[in-house]
């Protein structure tokens, strides 16, 4: 079985066939994300070295492993799939400590991080994304429209956008964020583990050339540098691009779902102001459930799964694949970001935002009744045709709302957040050297070895 993908199962010449390449990696992905803590149910097996490894269904190659998700020792399997791609800096700050403690350190600074930078970006953006709900809404229609949404946002004053910044708002966007950048990587990580495709790069490989992603096609990732041996072999198939495509879309859909049950409910509460969304909510026959996840949910999610796409997927890969190397950089970077932000990104993303929108407009002239939105897009096209979704104003106020915050996440995430990770690192390493318990010493016997005048006595731990 290879190091790098830990598939196991290879045939006498070396090699195995796709299918059964594809059926070990899908059964290792549902023990995995399943949840196979149990006994280790994989058969064992002796490689030319004398390491005992999993033959197959096992991700780490270890036997009796605390990073195998089959293995007794293994902590929660979800944890161990959310493989984060541990920089080289990262290794060497913590040359002792456990991987899965390392791996969930990384991950939860990584998704702090993201969190404390959304929430600081969006306080200060606050009245573009009032002027944004508006411009995108059918509060304003017509020519001005950028206009007309900037004196409805400052009617009140100059300082009406923050008053209706609560304390859900600010937790809503941590968790918005943190709870974006943590799923993204569980779901790449387990879908990458499952389907044998390649990690979405992080770091310094996404300044590094194409090939340096190959290593991160699996949950255990390799050296930045380190071409897998499925990346290699399907570098010319066109079924492999489309699944990793596809794998790419999942992941980012699963993060932006969660992003949106974390975060519609406060921005429809910033929509409306804090008064008239209680009162409609109050009018509104929901569930609990559809209580916390906020109206015009299904909007939300789509309109975050294409964010989330553009800033954690299409953003490092297209920098990597298509930037020359030595055009690379943290500048070209960060221009890029936004660049794919504005051009690609918000341009499908602004009709979802129109399209949520209206759906809130139309719930609150219903006196908080539910509207499908076939109902909401077929009104709003008899209307103003395609206008009522893309104009060049609508475009702009969402680009002023969203590209600070979001078209900045991808050099914030590969560029500064590496920065201080090993910093932090080194930090977790010393405290769990600290606290880890130490194993108790075993007892010494002590044995005569020899007779008559010649005999000594040694000690061991063995009675």
């Amino acid at each position: 079985s290879s190091p790098a993908h830990g598939t196991g199962g290879q045939s006498g010449d070396g090699r195995s066939t796709s299918a059964s390449r594809s059926r070990r990696r899908l059964g290792s992905f549902f023990v995995s994300v399943g949840g196979g803590t149990g006994a280790c149910v994989s058969r064992s097996m002796s490689d030319t070295r004398g390491t005992r490894k999993h033959e197959m269904g096992c991700a780490h190659l270890q036997f009796d492993s605390p990073d195998c998700v089959l293995c007794p020792r293994s902590i929660c399997p979800i944890v161990v799939a959310a493989r984060p791609v541990p920089t080289a800096e990262d290794l060497e700050a913590a040359p002792s400590m456990p991987r899965r403690v390392l791996d969930s350190a990384v991950v939860m600074y990584r998704s702090v991080g993201c969190g404390l930078w959304g929430v600081a970006l969006r306080c200060a953006g606050m009245p573009l994304e009032k002027i944004a709900f508006y411009a995108n809404s059918g509060q304003v229609s017509g020519a001005y429209q950028l206009s007309q949404a900037a004196r409805l946002t400052f009617a009140q004053g100059s300082l009406a956008p923050y008053r209706v910044i609560g304390s859900a708002s600010i937790v809503a966007w941590f968790l918005q964020y943190s709870c974006m950048s943590f799923v993204f990587q569980l779901a790449d990580s387990a879908f990458s583990l499952g389907l044998g495709v390649d990690r979405v790069a992080y770091g310094v490989a996404v300044s590094g050339p194409a090939a340096a992603q190959g290593s991160q096609g699996t949950g255990r990732a390799g050296p930045p540098g380190e071409a897998s041996p499925a990346a290699v072999a399907a570098a010319g198939i066109g079924w492999g691009s489309m699944l990793k495509f596809a794998k790419d879309v999942a992941a980012a859909s699963v993060a932006g779902a969660v992003e949106s049950a974390v975060s519609n409910r406060a921005e429809a509460q910033r929509y409306h102001g804090l008064d008239r969304f209680r009162s409609l909510e109050a009018r509104t026959p929901l569930s609990r459930l559809g209580r916390w996840l906020g109206p015009a949910f299904a909007a939300s999610v789509s309109r975050n799964s294409v964010m989330t796409y553009s800033a954690f997927v299409a953003t490092p890969a297209l920098y990597q694949q298509h930037v020359p190397d030595h055009s690379k950089s943290s500048s070209s970077l960060f221009l890029f970001g936004l660049g794919v932000n504005m051009f690609a990104g918000n341009l499908v993303a602004v009709t979802q935002q129109t399209l949520w929108g209206r759906a809130l407009d139309t719930w609150a002239a219903g006196g908080g009744r539910p509207v499908p939105y076939v109902t909401v897009v077929r009104a709003a096209l008899r209307a103003e045709g395609l206008a009522a979704f893309i104009t060049p104003g609508k475009w702009v106020s969402r680009v002023l709302m969203n590209a600070p915050a979001e078209g900045t996440l991808s050099w914030f995430y590969n560029r500064l957040l590496p920065i201080g990770e090993p910093s932090f690192v080194r930090v977790v390493h010393a405290a769990y050297n600290q606290l880890a318990p130490r194993p108790a010493p075993l007892p010494l016997h002590h044995h005569r070895v020899g007779g008559g005048s010649r005999h000594a006595t040694v000690e061991s731990t063995f009675p």
